[in-house]
């Protein structure tokens, strides 16, 4: 009768697999539950990351489905990517062998887990039935001119070798492979998602089941502002730049501009000029900086004088250009009037290079001297040195500017985005083909719906030299589809995060081979109920995904507005790291009593962080579920921390939570033949046992189900523990029928309410104690109130203000007994007999107060 969770695990995992336990259909008699953790790249091997994120996704998914929803739980694999082609490049094995073997290896390691997963919807994005339909959504994006090609500046990572996203893009590094990031300028495709910017804006405030770290980072990574375009004219050339500010109050204070090294007229400026050799060069110079870092506070404000000048609309003032390392093409129009009386990054430029400062807005009661500011004044203000507009209050100026400009044909309202089009080509092999053809006379067509999916070739050699795809003749030649001549196929595929936008939408109906989703069960199953995963996809992910949603809404595909009702992203998973002066960074396990197995040096112990491959401070969960089983893997990493907080790693943490299980184990065990013979007979809750019983089983209950509903997962395994604790007080105590009735009743909750958390043990003790079925879907037990309060509660007793002891007391007491039965106390006796008692007072289940002298 040991816990064996090697013989318990491996028997459970076969019979909910072989009788598809947690398969499901659409229902309309039933409600829906869809949970949903994001998910995983086919790397190879899962970490404790994994195990952390899908451990709370299924304890959710177990819940509802014990609480009678209908459930769908899916899993699949965003399994395109450059790892795979890196991997072929340096394996000589074709990305689909590599990937493949992958999703294979993997898959049993997540069925280890545990995990109640309908293995019948599972998906690859690699595989043709997925991207075909992303194909066919490209091809309706394209003709509603909401996909589209054009030539920009782009971030190149050249050891990738293909365009990166602004936000794929971190530190001015590749997101993928940390390589510094080039500025090249290419011809791709894009995303129109800037079409849906304000939509998208707007829902982040109709979100209420998101964290509000998330949608803030949204909000900002869309970037709304409203202000004015203004056109200045250039000086001696026809050429115009326009500018976008949220503070046309200070227009007449422009007293140069700044313009982003990016830039398409920057050449122009140089063009021919003395400078332009220099200027070139300085534009060079900041292009390998990153952008990041080119806007930060601290960073060192740089300039180059075109040696051109811009005219001032309102004033015919004349005003220098400088290439500027401060300005960038992603926010606004890439070009700035600068006023560095108002504004502190161009106060600070202005000081460094000598130009003039003008005040043009007046704070009350104080009279700006250029000459000694030492800071630029953002504030509001009366409107100076502006012409007809001064005197008036500068917000009421921004207003009657702005009319000004429209009334001269030189600038308007208008509201920007930070926010740009969506990137999506990549010049690399593994990845879905853009369904574009080429033709001389036709331009750009798309391929017909009937012939596809365009298929990867597999016969191209990747050396990571360019895009094999540009080499294969057989995928680049083909007909045109309009007008029959030769043509050629688009050679870039697309960003793998197109195929993360959608993939939750084909988990409805995985098998439809008639559209991108059957609609019937795409209406009944989405949105997503719970979504679980990391922090790190807040902008990207999720961002296109809800843009992509919406994209579908319009195209008629679905009739909702957003993917993901609620939201948790959930911590990471750390551990200090171990370094050898020799060796380097080492395994936990190459580690013993703190010196390298290899040199038996003394190991540099380094700070508690992300578990990464790099610094190998990492635990395999492989190993793990081989000498704990997968229900302490669970246990632990469910209990360590809140889910949204990081969990610090704690060898003492898990031996905790193998030594809990045996302890639920061995309790229920050797109750086995109590539980078969009481379970279900009549009780009566009158007795001081029964009370004790009811009390602790209906609040542990309530508590497990309120903390899962919040997701304090932590708490409800602490309030099981405490439940599991209580039981084993209780038990010596047991002597009548109907006690024992109570406490059998107590263990068949606890095997319930423990079956989320820990479902291998909850399974194997369910069915020793010969229930039919599985616990997995039995009914999640109920609790009542008038349970959850003792009739009996310990008060304090003060003397003199000091608390001097404690007693017990029926709950709702009147004052009169309270006080007798605290005077009868021996502790407080010896505090008041032979003294004079001045006052006694009485808080109501609280507190007893007695005055002496």
């Amino acid at each position: 009768m040991k816990y064996n969770p090697a013989e318990i695990e491996q028997k459970w995992q076969n019979k909910w697999e072989s009788e598809k336990v947690f398969k499901c259909e659409a229902d309309n008699s039933k409600k829906k539950y869809y949970c949903l953790e994001m998910f995983p790249y086919p790397s190879g091997k899962i970490h404790m990351g994994h195990v952390r994120n899908y451990a709370i996704g299924d304890v959710i998914a177990r819940y509802k489905l014990m609480q009678g929803y209908n459930v769908l739980h899916p899993m699949g694999w965003d399994a395109f990517g450059l790892p795979a082609e890196n991997a072929a490049i340096k394996n000589k094995v074709h990305p689909a062998k590599w990937t493949y073997s992958n999703i294979e290896y993997m898959k049993k390691q997540l069925k280890m887990l545990g995990l109640s997963y309908d293995w019948d919807r599972e998906i690859a994005t690699c595989d043709p039935e997925y991207y075909k339909w992303e194909q066919k959504i490209f091809i309706e994006m394209f003709n509603r001119g909401l996909a589209y090609k054009k030539t920009s500046l782009v971030n190149w990572c050249p050891d990738c070798n293909t365009v990166l996203a602004n936000e794929q893009v971190e530190d001015g590094k590749c997101w993928r492979c940390s390589n510094e990031v080039e500025i090249k300028e290419i011809e791709g495709w894009f995303f129109k998602i800037t079409d849906y910017a304000e939509e998208l804006l707007e829902y982040t405030y109709k979100l209420s089941g998101w964290p509000e770290r998330v949608l803030t980072m949204q909000r900002n990574w869309i970037g709304k502002s409203v202000g004015a375009e203004i056109d200045f004219e250039v000086d001696g050339i026809d050429e115009k730049i326009t500018v976008f500010t949220t503070r046309p109050d200070t227009l007449y204070g422009a007293t140069f501009m700044s313009i982003a090294p990016e830039h398409p007229i920057a050449k122009k400026l140089l063009s021919g000029t003395e400078v332009e050799k220099e200027g070139l060069a300085f534009i060079n110079e900041i292009l390998k900086e990153d952008k990041i870092s080119r806007t930060a506070e601290d960073k060192e404000k740089k300039g180059f004088f075109t040696g051109r000048y811009a005219i001032n609309p309102v004033n015919g003032r004349k005003i220098p250009i400088y290439i500027a390392n401060f300005v960038l093409m992603d926010y606004g129009t890439g070009a700035v009037m600068a006023v560095p009386a108002h504004d502190q990054r161009d106060f600070e430029f202005a000081k460094k290079y000598g130009l003039d400062i003008i005040v043009v807005i007046q704070p009350d009661g104080e009279q700006l001297d250029p000459e000694k500011m030492t800071e630029a004044y953002t504030g509001p203000g009366k409107m100076v040195n502006s012409g007809k507009f001064d005197g008036l209050d500068n917000e009421k100026g921004k207003e009657e500017i702005i009319k000004y400009l429209e009334e001269l044909g030189v600038g308007k309202k208008t509201v920007n985005y930070r926010l740009k089009d969506w990137g999506i080509s990549r010049q690399r092999y593994w990845g879905t083909p853009i369904p574009i053809i080429y033709c001389d006379d036709c331009g750009i067509v798309p391929v017909p719906f009937e012939d596809l999916p365009v298929k990867l070739p597999t016969d191209v050699e990747i050396t990571g030299a360019g895009n094999p795809l540009e080499q294969c003749e057989e995928f680049v030649k083909v007909k045109c589809p309009k007008c029959g001549k030769d043509a050629r196929r688009e050679t870039d595929t697309m960003d793998t995060f197109v195929e993360s936008s959608w993939y939750f939408l084909r988990y409805c109906s995985p098998h439809c081979d008639t559209n991108i989703f059957d609609k019937d069960e795409t209406e009944y199953w989405m949105p997503v109920d719970q979504y679980i995963g990391g922090i790190e996809h807040a902008i990207l992910h999720l961002l296109y995904s809800r843009f992509y949603t919406k994209v579908l809404r319009d195209l008629g595909y679905i009739n909702f507005d957003e993917p993901f009702e609620r939201l948790l992203t959930q911590g990471m998973v750390c551990k200090e790291s171990y370094r050898c002066e020799e060796h380097n960074w080492l395994f936990p396990e190459e580690v013993i009593d703190g010196k390298c197995k290899h040199c038996g040096r003394d190991v540099i112990v380094g700070r508690i962080e992300k578990m990464s491959k790099s610094k190998k401070n990492v635990v395999d969960p492989e190993a793990l579920i081989d000498q704990y089983g997968a229900d302490t893997a669970r246990l632990f990493s469910l209990f360590a921390a809140p889910p949204e907080k990081d969990l610090e790693w704690s060898e003492q943490g898990v031996e905790g939570a193998f030594r809990f299980i045996n302890r639920v184990w061995r309790l229920v065990v050797n109750h086995i033949d109590l539980i078969k013979e009481y379970c279900g007979k009549n009780y009566n809750s009158d007795g001081k046992i029964e009370k004790e019983i009811l009390y602790h089983t209906n609040l542990t209950v309530k508590k497990v189900t309120n903390d899962i509903e919040r997701f304090q997962l932590n708490t409800a395994v602490a309030a099981i523990m405490e439940f599991t604790n209580n039981l084993y007080l209780i038990e010596p105590k047991l002597s009548t029928d109907s006690e024992k009735a109570l406490f059998a009743d107590a263990l068949v909750k606890l095997i319930k309410i423990i079956s989320p958390f820990i479902p291998h043990v909850a399974e194997e003790l369910w069915n020793r104690c010969g229930f039919e079925g599985y616990v997995s879907k039995a009914d999640w037990p109920a609790y009542d109130d008038k349970f959850t309060v003792k009739d009996e509660i310990t008060i304090a007793v003060q003397i003199n203000g000091k608390v001097r002891a404690q007693i017990n007391v029926p709950r709702g007491i009147d004052k009169d007994e309270a006080i007798k039965l605290a005077k009868e106390n021996e502790k407080v006796k010896n505090y008041i007999d032979g003294k004079q008692l001045i006052k006694e007072i009485y808080v109501p289940n609280k507190l007893v107060s007695l005055v002496v002298k």
